[in-house]
Formats: structure tokens, C-alpha cells, sequence
């Protein structure tokens, strides 16, 4: 891939969708991963105005602390630049605190989980509806496409995807180019909505590596390695339970003599 010139592409896409939608800029929330650096740095890149905000709820403290370092990379290097500190922790409490128990634990935390993506979701388009803002999403090709690893109606709620049709490894070779910090370039993946240090890997089963190998796969299942097998099983697992997520929302369209 041609970083540098898939830079300038994104850039120019995302002035140009900006100009169309007859909105005033972009928000972002920031994370402490790599696929939102990249696509604030992406963002800020236009030069529109780029508001990043961060959204913790009992975040883990090397998430908070990469966070907080790229947006005042960010903010040091683009005039365009704003942020803006939202601590969710005490609002995802009273939620979970007016919800019933369950008796699976298991289950409860994985929906807390992505109630903690939806909270976020809301937050965004707050600041999007009073400033006139876009929200840029941050999901890459593995993660929207490949095994649906995102919230419905969370991180999957925006208004448009910069780095979409872009591999995982793609995002970090952006990276390399767009200077994001280190920090976040060498950090384990992980989505952080859990509140601890668990990784995508450890979540997902396989790599990110792995799930590209497997999302262009296309020999004899019979020629490939044991491990190559269980992650195809992992990814076409994923990739089915997740369809929901990927396709469009259907519409049961009513036939015309039902209407007349």
C-alpha cells in the first residue's frame, strides 16, 4: 500500500463528504488505540475543525494516559484541533445500578459492555448536534466486515467511515506515516469495555494477523495448518452470528395491493 498517497485520498474524501453534508467538522471519540488516532489524525489532516473527545468509564490507566498523550500530539500540531474530557464512570453506574441482576454473569457483563459503547455513541452525537459536527467512526475492514467486532448502535453509530475498507495492518502502516505516538503504534489491541487489560486477541481468539489471513483465504482446507483451521472456524463463526451487524437494517416491504 501507498501510504502517503491513501493519506492524501482519505483526507481529500473526507473534506470533500464534509463540504456535501453542508456540515461545520468532525467528532471523534479517542480511545488510546490505534483506529482512533489514525482516523483523528485523518480528520485533523483536513484542516476542518476536529473535536476529540474522551469518553472513559472505569477505563484502565494506560488507555487514559495514550489517550490524553495523542490528543495533545494532536493539538500541538493542528490548529483545528480541540478536545474535550466526558467521564461517563458515575452515568454507566446509575445505568447498571437501575438494571435487574441475572443469573448469568457472563452474559450481563458482555451487555454491559456494549452498553458502555451505546453511552459513548450518545455522548458523540451530543457534541455533533451542537456543533454541526460529523462523527467519524473508527472501525477497519477486519473489525466491520470480517468478524462484526464492534457495538450495533455504538462504536457502529456514525455518520461515516474513514478507514473501513482498510486492513488492521493497513491502519498501522497510516500510522507510521501520520506520526501517531509510539505509545499507542506498540499497544495490544483492545476495545476497553471491560475496564481491564483484556486484549481483542484474548476476546476474539485469534490475531488481527490471523483474521486478515483468514478473510482472504481461499485454498484447500485440507493443505492448511491445524492453527490456520481453528481460525478460519473462529473467523466464519463470527463472520455468520454477525451478519445482523454487517447488512443493511431490512425493511419488510409491504406488497402494493396490501396498500391500494
Amino acid at each position: 500500500m501507498e501510504a502517503n498517497k491513501t493519506i492524501e485520498y482519505i483526507t481529500s474524501w473526507l473534506t470533500d463528504y464534509l463540504k456535501k453534508s453542508h456540515q461545520k467538522g468532525f467528532v471523534i471519540g479517542i480511545s488510546g488505540g490505534i483506529d482512533s488516532a489514525v482516523t483523528s489524525s485523518l480528520c485533523a489532516n483536513t484542516g476542518q475543525p476536529t473535536l476529540c473527545v474522551e469518553l472513559p468509564i472505569h477505563q484502565h490507566k494506560t488507555q487514559v494516559s495514550r489517550a490524553r498523550k495523542h490528543i495533545e500530539q494532536l493539538e500541538n500540531r493542528f490548529a483545528n484541533v480541540s478536545s474535550v474530557k466526558i467521564d461517563l464512570s458515575n452515568t454507566f453506574d446509575t445505568f447498571k445500578s437501575s438494571l435487574p441482576e441475572i443469573n448469568n454473569k457472563d452474559l450481563q457483563d458482555f451487555s454491559l459492555a456494549n452498553s458502555r459503547a451505546r453511552l459513548r455513541m450518545t455522548t458523540l452525537y451530543y457534541f455533533a448536534g451542537i456543533h454541526g459536527y460529523l462523527v467519524a467512526g473508527t472501525g477497519n475492514k477486519v473489525e466491520d466486515f470480517g468478524v462484526g467486532f464492534y457495538t450495533k448502535y455504538g462504536d457502529g453509530g456514525v455518520d461515516l467511515s474513514p478507514i473501513a475498507d482498510l486492513m488492521k495492518s493497513e491502519v498501522y502502516e497510516l500510522a507510521k506515516n501520520l506520526n501517531v505516538i509510539d505509545d499507542i503504534q506498540q499497544a495490544e489491541p483492545t476495545d476497553g469495555l471491560f475496564g481491564d487489560s483484556r486484549t481483542d486477541e484474548d476476546q476474539i481468539g485469534a490475531s488481527y494477523d490471523e483474521l486478515e489471513w483468514a478473510m482472504e483465504f481461499n485454498g484447500d482446507e485440507s493443505e492448511i495448518s491445524d492453527r490456520q483451521q481453528e481460525v478460519l472456524k473462529i473467523y466464519k463463526k463470527l463472520n455468520t452470528a454477525n451478519q445482523h451487524k454487517m447488512q443493511p437494517i431490512p425493511v419488510c416491504e409491504i406488497p402494493e395491493e396490501f396498500k391500494a
